[in-house]
């Protein structure tokens, strides 16, 4: 694919992975719609794009549904039109399922997948009706196997999976792709950012986050993938790219590993 004049809109894009593939692709000849809950921090994302006259901030909020057909009908008049929408944002778990309080449960799924497929369904009458589109899914190797202290996590982004391939193939026949990208461990504050049983913050860095890919080089392979309008692609370290190769091939190796690993 070729990204001149495409108008890109990045949700979560106020900080780590979304703000770095902001970043990355303000260096292509493109228009950027960025979009997260905290508009002074997005403020900071457009000033720090090569090209931010060409960069519109729409704050959001995942959780409000409610507002998407608005928020989509803006969106579309900042650049007459949207080509690739690039579902990212989303919020992590840090705790037992037992302990965790339901309520959490309930949020998490609000935010990673009603929110997320709620917004792609607000938009998919435009790529409809344009015969062309992509939609750009940041999963999580979370999506693909599952590890203590992220049950609810994992099971968020596994629906993504099976709700996207599914909407893939009916898609099909409209010309509009769709992308799913799992990251492994990528230096954000995803860990901070994670909430525990109770609800409340983490607001703690784990050692496989810290030691993850820079956002920036994760925006590169990312938008790479993007071009070519691959289906699904693993972006991580050799130790969660081999996870999931396990997790298909050696199902008992890798529950035997995800047993003792330390994951908080």
């Amino acid at each position: 694919m070729n990204f001149n004049n495409k108008t890109i809109w990045i949700t979560g894009a106020s900080s780590g992975i979304g703000k770095g593939l902001a970043i990355a692709f303000s260096e292509h000849d493109v228009n950027i719609i960025l979009s997260s809950r905290n508009k002074e921090k997005l403020e900071e994302v457009k000033a720090a794009c090569k090209n931010p006259d060409r960069v519109r901030v729409l704050p959001l909020d995942l959780a409000d549904l409610s507002l998407f057909d608005e928020k989509v009908k803006t969106a579309l008049g900042f650049f007459n039109g949207i080509d690739i929408l690039i579902n990212n944002g989303g919020i992590s778990q840090r705790s037992y399922a037992i302990e965790t309080d339901l309520k959490v449960d309930q949020q998490i799924f609000d935010i990673n997948y009603f929110g997320t497929i709620a917004l792609t369904k607000a938009i998919l009458p435009h790529f409809v009706a344009r015969k062309r589109g992509q939609i750009v899914v940041i999963s999580s190797i979370m999506g693909k196997i599952g590890t203590p202290l992220r049950s609810a996590y994992a099971a968020s982004k596994h629906a993504l999976h099976g709700f996207f391939d599914s909407l893939r193939a009916e898609l099909y026949n409209d010309n509009i792709s769709v992308t799913i990208i799992c990251p492994g461990y990528v230096n954000t504050n995803v860990s901070k950012n994670a909430l525990t049983a109770d609800g409340s913050k983490h607001n703690m860095d784990d050692e496989g986050n810290t030691n993850g890919l820079a956002p920036n080089i994760f925006a590169k392979k990312a938008i790479k993938a993007i071009s070519k309008q691959k289906q699904e692609v693993v972006i991580g370290g050799a130790k969660e790219v081999m996870a999931v190769y396990l997790k298909r091939f050696f199902p008992l190796i890798l529950s035997n590993i995800v047993r003792k690993v330390n994951v908080t």
